[in-house]
């Protein structure tokens, strides 16, 4: 910075500099043609010889100007993503689940590339040319005050249009932030390798690209009205200042015909009227540009604003349950609705799930299983009610330390493309390198065998968005996640569907060692498979956001409810009747 305000400093010297050297040089020519005078020929040829290394100078300058400016981009770009970056670590699953944040943040990630160097350089643009022009200013001002005058009432109404005009451009950005996002999910759609089966599948190629070009083309009409403005008001007022420029020529024409100015005065003013006129507009554009720049910079802020549960007061420190060992979780009378919903996502929830059980979660879908976990991982808050761990209300909880005590597979699992280690690793940020740990997660989550498979074991790289991926099936990819959760040394597991994308032979293999892996952890097991859920100790079957039934596996088939129903559904659709099954009958 310091760097980058010195030589924009010394910029903005050269060129009054470089013109009143021109001056000498046609009064130095002059007077030598006059007096026929060695002495000023050779003074006039050091002074072309001045203003040659001036020029050369100038020309230095800003090439190493440029080249600051460079260099500053890719930090102020690298600075502003990390910026951006950090926030999102920071929010919640509630803001990344909100359109308003979403477009929030989409906003901020534009202004990211570029904005903050262009607010930078046009200061810097703004001190140069300010400079340059105070120094033309002297020399008009001892020509006449009028033609300073001139210059800058025929530049400052430019300005202000384009102030006016900035404005424009903000709002307009501004109202089409949802449908910006929108043109870029369906760029997304066309171009992700994840869509292409169905895209070609079912030839939604021309659909999408046809909503694409469509939302596409009402940008460009906006755009084009809105240049058309621009276009208009620029070529008026770039008369006015042709007309200021060739009035004040005039006036020093007069006045040297008169004999009132010499040639070289002529040259000069000539110049400095064109040349101080080039740098007022410059300087006020550098001001505007700052100006428009700065509105676009505030969604940034706008971004970097938006509250979080840690940025938040706390009055007291966070509580903490003892670590290492299963704790009781319960929830007490809790309800909860989505923000803007009329409907209710869990009603009056009562729950206790004593330390080491294993709970498995049903009901169909919308019945509330996805809110129930968001609400324990405290991804979102209880509008009603509580739900405490240990004793502990998981409000008084440093949300990091709660989610430390987890681990989860969930039905969305990520596909991380990274290598296999990676894969696995990244369950446990404290030990992700540990090889020996990777090894026997993978083991516990039936992996091992996959992993042993690869060209580079656990060094492969996976998926086929980088060179030399190796793409996996949903089951391989769905092996690692469960690994993945093995990783860490958790209090609690949460399973959501664990095993839906698993042949029956993966399957079984992971009901046979689930039970002696999480021996002495709580365990919530969300799943619509009744093979999966017998593996627990009790049942909760949730419907419309309310507990209906709540008993084991046979009790809730005895009692010939919702879940005997569910359960002998499930049976008939795979032509099957478990023996447990006519109990329940």
């Amino acid at each position: 910075m310091v760097w980058s305000a010195g030589l924009t400093l010394l910029a903005a010297l050269l060129p009054p500099a470089i013109v009143y050297v021109g001056k000498l040089v046609v009064d130095g020519v002059l007077a030598a043609t006059k007096t026929r005078s060695e002495a000023l020929s050779s003074h006039t040829l050091w002074l072309v010889a001045l203003e040659f290394a001036l020029v050369l100078v100038s020309a230095a300058l800003g090439r190493l100007i440029a080249l600051v400016h460079e260099v500053l981009q890719a930090r102020l770009t690298t600075a502003t993503n990390l910026k951006i970056l950090h926030k999102a670590l920071a929010l919640e699953l509630r803001h990344f689940e909100d359109p308003q944040v979403h477009d929030t943040m989409q906003k901020a990630r534009r202004v990211a590339d570029s904005r903050p160097l262009v607010i930078v350089v046009n200061l810097f643009s703004t001190v140069q040319h300010g400079v340059t022009l105070a120094s033309y200013a002297a020399l008009l001002l001892a020509l006449s005050p009028w033609s300073a005058l001139i210059l800058v009432a025929a530049s400052l109404p430019a300005f202000f249009v384009e102030a006016r005009l900035a404005r424009e451009s903000f709002e307009l950005h501004s109202e089409r932030a949802g449908a910006a996002r929108r043109l870029d999910y369906l760029e997304w759609l066309l171009t992700r390798d994840n869509h292409a089966k169905e895209v070609k599948l079912y030839g939604l190629g021309s659909i999408i690209l046809d909503r694409y070009q469509r939302l596409a083309r009402l940008f460009y009409e906006r755009d084009r009205k809105y240049e058309r403005r621009r276009l208009s008001f620029g070529l008026g007022f770039g008369a006015l200042s042709i007309l200021a420029f060739y009035g004040c020529y005039a006036f020093v024409v007069a006045r040297t015909v008169m004999g009132v100015l010499t040639l070289g005065e002529m040259i000069l003013y000539i110049a400095v009227f064109r040349q101080g006129q080039t740098a007022l507009q410059a300087t006020l554009l550098s001001i505007g540009s700052v100006y428009r720049e700065s509105l676009f910079m505030s969604d940034l802020f706008q971004y970097l604003a938006v509250p979080t549960d840690q940025e938040g007061a706390r009055v007291l420190p966070p509580r903490s349950p003892v670590r290492g060992r299963a704790q009781t979780i319960e929830f007490r009378d809790v309800s909860f609705r989505y923000a803007g919903q009329q409907g209710w996502a869990l009603r009056h929830v009562n729950l206790t799930l004593p330390a080491g059980e294993k709970l498995a979660v049903v009901g169909e879908n919308g019945a509330g299983k996805s809110t129930f976990v968001k609400l324990l991982l405290r991804f979102y808050e209880p509008t009603e009610g509580s739900i405490t761990y240990g004793g502990v209300d998981l409000r008084d909880m440093d949300p990091g330390d709660l989610r430390s005590r987890f681990s989860a597979v969930f039905q969305d699992f990520v596909r991380y493309q990274f290598s296999a280690a990676d894969n696995i690793g990244l369950g446990d940020t404290q030990h992700w390198q540990d090889a020996a740990r990777i090894q026997a997660a993978a083991e516990k989550g039936g992996a091992s065998t996959l992993i042993e498979s690869l060209p580079r074991k656990l060094d492969t790289l996976l998926g086929l968005w980088f060179e030399s991926g190796q793409d996996l099936s949903v089951g391989q990819w769905q092996k690692l996640a469960v690994s993945r959760a093995f990783m860490r040394d958790a209090e609690a597991l949460i399973l959501d569907e664990p095993t839906a994308s698993l042949d029956a032979r993966a399957e079984q293999r992971f009901f046979e060692s689930f039970r002696a892996l999480a021996e002495d952890r709580t365990a919530l097991i969300i799943s619509h498979r009744f093979s999966t859920v017998r593996i627990a100790d009790r049942v909760v079957v949730l419907h419309n956001g309310e507990i209906q039934e709540l008993g084991s596996h046979e009790e809730l088939l005895r009692r010939g409810g919702q879940y005997a129903h569910l359960f002998q559904l499930h049976a008939d659709g795979h032509g099957d009747e478990p023996a447990s099954g006519r109990a329940g009958r």
